[in-house]
Parts: C-alpha cells; sequence; structure tokens
C-alpha cells in the first residue's frame, strides 16, 4: 500500500473542540446561551464523570469534568467563530451580559481589508473570539 498523501491530505474542517470544566451544568447553559445543541452526553467513567458534545453548524465542542478546567490560557489559546458583523455582533454580547474583554471592537491589518474582532470570557476562562473578515 502507498502513502503519498501528508497528513494535511486527511483532514478539511475542523471536527471538535474540547473544553474540560468543573461544572458541566453551567458550560452546557452558556453553550446553549450562545446558540449551540447538545448532540450527545455519555459517561466517562464508573465515578458519574460525563462528556457532552454541543453543536451548532458544523462547529462541534467536546465538553467534560473529569479532567477540571484549565482556568488560563494554555492547552486551548482561544476558539475563533466566524461572524459578518463584529460590530452588532459585540453590542449583542454587551446586552446579553456576556463577559467581553474588550472596550471596542478590535481592528487588525489581515487580509485584504483587516478583521474586526473581540472577545468574551467562558464560564473556565477561556476566550471565545467573534472575528468579522472584513469584505471592502
Amino acid at each position: 500500500m502507498s502513502f503519498n498523501k501528508s497528513l494535511a491530505g486527511y483532514y478539511d474542517d475542523l471536527a471538535h473542540v474540547g473544553i474540560p470544566t468543573d461544572d458541566l451544568k453551567k458550560t452546557i447553559a452558556f453553550w446553549e446561551k450562545l446558540g449551540f445543541k447538545k448532540q450527545g452526553q455519555f459517561d466517562t467513567d464508573d465515578q458519574g464523570h460525563q462528556v457532552v458534545f454541543m453543536k451548532v453548524g458544523h462547529l462541534m465542542l467536546e465538553i467534560w469534568d473529569s479532567d477540571g478546567a484549565v482556568h488560563k490560557t494554555g492547552a486551548i489559546n482561544h476558539i475563533s467563530l466566524n461572524v459578518e458583523d463584529a460590530d452588532n455582533a459585540f453590542k449583542a454580547a454587551k446586552e446579553e451580559g456576556f463577559d467581553v474583554k474588550e472596550d471596542e471592537v478590535q481592528h487588525l491589518d489581515f487580509w485584504k481589508h483587516g478583521i474586526k474582532f473581540f472577545n468574551i470570557v467562558g464560564p473556565n476562562d477561556e476566550t471565545i473570539e467573534f472575528c468579522e473578515v472584513v469584505k471592502d
């Protein structure tokens, strides 16, 4: 059997992002508030630990309670979610009471016309970025 594909040739999208938690119920509620729907919940051992898979669009999260939350940037720096209108998304995040890290939408000169973004803090101190690639 010939293997001439590089590792990069074996994937085409994000399968899931893993997030350990100290409080599964609180974490599920947070992601549901952002529009994620529970896809499955399973026992991970005989001590009552569980894993939950949550999905919005094609983005899947794996959230489990057996390892505890990191509570600092490290294992996962951030999750970036695509938005078409960062300004209004920022306003909505503020209005809905999310812990927004910035005082205003940020701008960087990435891509042709730049990006606009802001970050919120999740229940385990993870960073969730909302990013708009500016079209023109």
